[in-house]
């Protein structure tokens, strides 16, 4: 069964923490955690970006998306929500 993922996005960013943000997209599919990133307006300062991925990759995802936040010092642009559905 597959699990959802989901990220809260800072809305007005820099353009090398937008960057980071936009590769860290590219990680999620490149590694195969999903094929596609939906993303929603949440309110007028965050989007709510959200992937499926199976459950066998839930956690492993979960960890690859927090090590990339905190080795890209994104912990003010990024936050994990959720990895239920």
């Amino acid at each position: 069964m597959d699990k959802t993922i989901k990220l809260r996005v800072k809305k007005e960013i820099g353009k090398d923490d937008e960057l980071k943000v936009l590769k860290l997209k590219g990680a999620l599919i490149t590694k195969k955690y999903t094929e596609i990133i939906h993303i929603a307006d949440e309110n007028e300062d965050f989007y709510l970006n959200s992937f499926s991925t199976s459950s066998e990759n839930e956690k492993e995802a979960e960890h690859f998306v927090l090590d990339y936040i905190s080795d890209n010092n994104l912990k003010d642009t990024i936050t994990l929500v959720s990895t239920k559905n």
